[in-house]
């Protein structure tokens, strides 16, 4: 998404950059049809983070307090990575998947999968 500066030449510093992040970088994880979270959650998480334990750590430690979560549909999850349809393995990193510096990772749980 391009923005615009209403000051014409501004140049200000990119505070964003996955170097800022101590060797972590920016990952939006959204559960998707729930309305009681309508965006994706940001997370700095490094790339060694095991797709296993972002299922079984991370993911309930934020969506948990949703009555409709249930830690064992995500077997069954529908799930995308930068808009494109993911088939995540549990045993391999983030960074042997592909996610990196501001990725979106969507998933779909019940009917809505």
């Amino acid at each position: 998404m391009a923005l615009a500066s209403l000051n014409p030449g501004y140049s200000g510093p990119t505070r964003d950059k996955v170097e800022n992040f101590n060797g972590a970088q920016l990952v939006y994880v959204h559960w998707e049809g729930h309305l009681n979270f309508c965006a994706g959650i940001t997370l700095p998480l490094p790339p060694e983070t095991p797709f296993g334990a972002l299922a079984s750590e991370i993911l309930p430690s934020l969506y948990s307090a949703d009555p409709k979560w249930r830690s064992d549909e995500l077997e069954t999850a529908r799930w995308s990575l930068d808009g494109e349809d993911w088939a995540p393995d549990a045993g391999k990193t983030l960074g042997e998947q592909g996610v990196g510096h501001k990725s979106l990772i969507r998933f779909w749980t019940g009917a809505a999968a």
